[in-house]
């Protein structure tokens, strides 16, 4: 969960941006550590180095350690903890969480499972769309545990008071039914009475159908072993508005439940794809919604027949459609180190070389917990590519000296055995890298991502042109790198920790200890995260990971504008929500709040900070920036961005155009130096709103 209290960090860096093209990466039994291999043909094809992060002897090399308390875990003996997804409320705490497989609401009950088809709620604040349990079923259950998952499914094994199996429960993002197949002869009671030819009935004015193998009598269901029901959610609106023979497709292809999903991604010039593969047991085509961002299907695949019907969500209106894949583009976004300062004059120039000189001179002591001493390295990371563009080689040697040692101090893989402070231990038991001194919770695994990718963006900055630095620091790199996001689930982590793949983007909460799924707030730190995650990549020449990075840099950078910072005002789903950003997303509702603070600033500076190099993928609508700044700062050039995040609300604001800048520019000579963020420098706020009106 994005919980913070003050800023986030801020700059870039420099050097090559090699352009690389991403392997496929199949999220598998290798990958995700529970199923075994589908045999699916993927719909991109890609030849390119295969992303790998050898950390192995890493983690032997780092101290073993829990420095948070590990918290209970429904979990079946062989699987990696599934922290940061959006089903990891089932597995952690004492009390399982409902979780939003889209479209549905999926509670585990005493008994069994109850299904629902949320409705979203609108205020002005909040677009609302709670767990309803609409259909119940009964089985017997006592006790469950999480026994197979992977990139888009989940399967849970529900067991009796002795602990023998009842039967198997699959969920599955975008699938708009629940599967449970029996593991031995039972009586199945089901919440409410199904009739029909289709069996259906209709609970709060949705209508529900049942497909099973099994001997189905209104209320009771019996199931052999190996037979199995899925609950099915109709859509609201069907082609022709003809439910009944959508119902009888959903059902037809809900009776081949869908076992296991597989990931493939590709990097190309202009756009990077992704395809989600759903394996049925009888290997013939499921039903899957496609969401705002899955819209542009990738050139070449098949694409998939999307016209049997919508859903209202929290995140708009969904199409439901037919088919074996689901696949879509971004726009490409590479990493980036500095910014292009090549349109500034001599004015500027000199301008900007004596405020750099200035900020040098006054950095402050470094903090020591992982967020903001992060943060810190970050910052001056940035302030030295300032300083090197700009030719201020008496200010940027000592300076570089500085962070070398400061990095180095970082990465020094058995720091943790001398002292307690600016080092990382291994978590055996939740099998992640916890960072002393921890803060915001990363003991619990928050925000792992949003911290880590700021070392990984000195260490890419710093080592791009010291291969000895690279050495020196590699082992720790690699071991954040590996934390939140190594390519394949091995026995120190899960695949793609924090990143979920259909969903888009990143969640950011460990445990996820809430009845509203799993959340995530500042989409720009994630980005931030991916970029110092290509800018390492390559300083350390490994271009399978680079083209790892691209992709999640991409893919998280178009559903933040989709999700947080440019949300489809037009959306009839979305009709009575008062503002145009929507501060915080969870599977369930979607806020216009923080952790942190009520202030509006803080509402959109976290969705924008820390302005890096790549935060030009917030500047394809200009009109939309102005519309987002306006209930903040005011609508044209006054002082009203003496706010909190005044100083990224003026990076910001300068993406719009030329005029804008020129405002920004002014509005950023004089803002006051208590709102240059701590991870911000007023020479980085002149350099990005100079770069942007140049």
């Amino acid at each position: 969960m994005a919980a913070r209290t003050g800023s986030a960090p801020a700059r870039t860096a420099r050097r090559r941006t090699a352009a690389v093209v991403a392997g496929v990466l199949a999220l598998t039994a290798a990958a995700c550590g529970s199923r075994d291999t589908p045999d699916v043909t993927s719909p991109l094809v890609d030849a390119q180095p295969a992303a790998v992060i050898d950390s192995s002897a890493a983690v032997a090399a780092v101290p073993h350690r829990q420095v948070g308390a590990a918290p209970t875990m429904r979990l079946a003996d062989g699987l990696l903890p599934p922290t940061n997804r959006w089903f990891s409320g089932l597995v952690f705490g004492d009390t399982a969480q409902p979780v939003f497989p889209m479209p549905l609401a999926v509670t585990v009950t005493a008994d069994g499972v109850a299904v629902g088809l949320p409705t979203p709620v609108t205020s002005a604040d909040a677009i609302i769309g709670a767990a309803s349990q609409d259909v119940a079923l009964d089985v017997g259950a006592s006790t469950f545990e999480v026994s197979a998952y992977d990139t888009a499914s989940v399967t849970l094994t529900l067991r009796d008071d002795a602990g023998s199996a009842l039967g198997t429960l699959t969920l599955v993002q975008g699938v708009p039914w629940v599967s449970y197949t029996a593991a031995a002869d039972q009586d199945v009671t089901v919440s409410v009475a199904f009739s029909g030819t289709v069996p259906t009935a209709t609970v709060d004015g949705k209508i529900f159908a049942l497909a099973t193998d099994g001997t189905l009598d209104g209320d009771r269901l019996e199931l052999k072993a190996g037979q199995s029901a899925a609950v099915v959610a109709a859509p609201q609106t069907a082609p022709g508005d003809d439910a009944q023979e959508t119902l009888e497709t959903l059902t037809e292809l809900a009776l081949d439940p869908v076992t296991g999903t597989t990931l493939a991604h590709a990097v190309a010039d202009d756009t990077v794809s992704t395809a989600i593969t759903y394996t049925t047991a009888g290997g013939g085509e499921t039903a899957f919604v496609r969401m705002a961002h899955q819209q542009s299907a990738p050139a070449g695949t098949q694409t998939a027949d999307c016209s049997l019907g919508t859903y209202a969500t929290v995140y708009g209106t969904v199409d439901l459609c037919r088919g074996t894949a689901a696949a879509w583009t971004a726009p490409t976004l590479r990493p980036a180190g500095e910014l292009d300062l090549s349109g500034l004059d001599e004015a500027q120039r000199a301008e900007l070389a004596e405020q750099v000189r200035a900020d040098i001179a006054a950095i402050p002591a470094a903090p020591s917990d992982t967020y903001f001493g992060g943060k810190a390295l970050y910052r001056d990371t940035n302030l030295l590519v300032l300083a090197t563009q700009l030719g201020l080689d008496d200010v940027a040697a000592p300076l570089r000296t500085q962070l070398t040692e400061r990095l180095v101090e970082w990465s020094q893989a058995d720091g943790c055995t001398q002292r307690e402070a600016r080092c990382f231990v291994y978590d055996d038991a939740v099998r992640g890298v916890v960072g002393l001194t921890p803060s915001f919770g990363s003991e619990e695994f928050n925000d792992h991502h949003f911290h880590y990718g700021y070392f990984l963006y000195a260490a890419g900055v710093l080592g791009a042109d010291d291969p000895a630095l690279v050495d020196q620091v590699r082992e720790v790199m690699d071991l954040l790198a590996a934390d939140i996001a190594a390519p394949t689930t091995t026995a120190d982590f899960p695949a793609l920790r924090v990143f979920d793949a259909y969903a888009g983007h990143s969640w950011a909460s460990g445990f996820s200890p809430f009845a509203d799924g799993n959340n995530q707030e500042s989409s720009s730190e994630a980005v931030t995260a991916w970029n110092g995650l290509g800018l390492w990549a390559q300083a350390s020449g490994n271009d399978g990971l680079a083209g790892l990075a691209t992709w999640l840099l991409s893919a998280e950078a178009d559903s933040a504008r989709a999700y947080w910072t440019d949300i489809d005002l037009d959306d009839p789903a979305l009709e009575g929500f008062d503002h145009t950003i929507a501060s915080l997303n969870w599977g369930a509702k979607r806020d216009y709040a923080t952790w942190f603070s009520p202030e509006p600033s803080a509402m959109l500076g976290i969705l924008v900070l820390p302005m890096s190099p790549v935060s030009g993928y917030l500047a394809q609508d200009p009109d939309r920036i102005r519309t987002n700044l306006t209930p903040v700062v005011g609508a044209g050039s006054g002082t009203g961005y003496d706010v909190m995040f005044g100083d990224y609300l003026l990076m910001y604001s300068a993406l719009a155009g030329p005029q804008d800048a020129a405002d920004a520019l002014v509005a950023a000579r004089a803002l006051p130096d208590s709102r240059i963020d701590d991870g911000n420098t007023r020479s980085y706020l002149l350099a990005s709103v100079m770069a942007a009106g140049g």
